[in-house]
């Protein structure tokens, strides 16, 4: 069933709802693992994919979308774990279809499209929704609109949303603008809304904490580091690693750890007053596109994810992200988009202040893939040197090292 996070007011599944009819907050599914009456063992001899958990997807087997997503690369980072004096991993996303974390949310919720019957999805996206949502409705065969704001999107998001043919409409306003906008739409059953004020784009996403907990021999982290945006990630992740807590699968909890940019950081702000109500951020600015969110949707999910895990919410600057972002490259191999970056100078930022003590196990969630956003990539770099193609010529650049 479908159940509201304010005031547990509960819907069936089948039922087209984004938000509660009573309150108006947000809502989330709930599965009961009480009766599951399933092993941790039948999870090993399945493909490495999201759907080897697929007793914990609550959508019909039958109709599902794919295109093999989850499954992706757990890396011991030991070059920055040693240097920051923890036990550091990088679960490293944009190794998804796409490139993103969003395809595991993207499968699930077109499973559950396909299911319902719709014909029509869409969205509003800062980039890495709109690319994933373009192929899984093409996977489908569902026609896909897109809604994104004008000038605000990354080269390599915008390419994939049009190159899977969505009908991809630029709006001349902000991602919270963008989000009203098609919202309206869907209430009015134009399209089946895949944002992840959709209760099932989340159901996907929470497949990231349970393959944390499986890469680490059923033990979970001492903590979990993720960028923050529209906030329906670190929230996911909470309720995965909490489903396989009550199924018995691990004996205790990660803290949960949101890092948002300087200028779009209204949950840190949130977090730092200790309280759950939320002041949205006007004119959201940062050069980490994929978290420039003033006003996220999954804010109560969010918080509540960080107070339960006694976790923490902190900020990092622009410059900050950029250096994380070519520290991790350039120490560890792995190249991730700005947004991502954000955990790895969260993460620097909090052992620095004392908040995160040595020894720790960390889990960094590095979200998007470096080619998300060429452009950023290529600025933060040197020019190429030219040399003539002369073997001695080239033998004065290396000897010159």
């Amino acid at each position: 069933m479908i159940v509201c996070v304010n005031c547990n007011t509960k819907y069936n599944d089948n039922e087209v709802i984004y938000t509660c009819k009573e309150c108006g907050s947000v809502l989330e599914v709930d599965i009961d693992i009480e009766n599951l009456d399933i092993s941790k063992d039948i999870f090993d001899c399945r493909k490495d994919i999201l759907w080897k958990y697929k007793e914990f997807m609550p959508v019909d087997e039958t109709k599902i979308v794919s295109l093999d997503e989850g499954g992706t690369p757990f890396c011991k980072c030991d070059k920055l774990g040693s240097e920051l004096g923890i036990e550091l991993f990088v679960k490293v996303e944009g190794s998804n279809p796409t490139g993103s974390f969003k395809d595991r949310g993207m499968s699930v919720g077109m499973t559950k499209a396909m299911e319902l019957g719709v014909d029509t999805v869409g969205c509003a996206s800062t980039g890495n929704t709109s690319a994933s949502l373009a192929a899984y409705a093409a996977r489908a065969g569902l026609r896909c609109v897109v809604l994104l704001p004008s000038g605000k999107v990354a080269l390599g998001k915008l390419a994939q949303a049009m190159f899977h043919g969505a009908e991809v409409l630029s709006v001349n306003g902000n991602f919270d603008e963008a989000l009203e906008a098609v919202t309206a739409l869907a209430l009015e059953k134009h399209l089946y809304l895949l944002n992840s004020i959709n209760p099932y784009r989340l159901e996907g996403q929470k497949s990231i904490g349970f393959e944390i907990v499986h890469e680490l021999g059923w033990e979970s982290p001492d903590r979990i580091i993720l960028p923050v945006g529209n906030a329906g990630n670190i929230s996911a992740i909470w309720k995965g690693v909490t489903e396989f807590y009550k199924a018995g699968f691990i004996d205790s909890l990660p803290m949960m750890t949101g890092i948002q940019a300087e200028g779009a950081c209204p949950i840190v702000n949130a977090f730092r007053k200790n309280t759950m109500d939320l002041v949205p951020t006007e004119n959201p600015e940062t050069i980490a596109t994929a978290i420039r969110i003033g006003a996220p949707v999954s804010s109560i999910k969010a918080l509540r994810a960080i107070y339960d895990s006694n976790g923490f919410a902190e900020t990092v600057t622009d410059d900050e992200i950029l250096e994380a972002q070519k520290e991790l490259a350039r120490k560890e191999g792995i190249g991730v988009e700005p947004a991502s970056a954000a955990s790895i100078a969260g993460l620097k930022k909090l052992v620095a202040e004392g908040i995160i003590d040595k020894g720790e196990q960390v889990v960094c969630i590095v979200t998007g893939h470096l080619l998300k956003d060429p452009n950023t990539a290529i600025n933060a770099c040197v020019e190429p040197i030219e040399i003539d193609a002369d073997v001695d010529a080239l033998k004065k650049v290396l000897l010159n090292k």
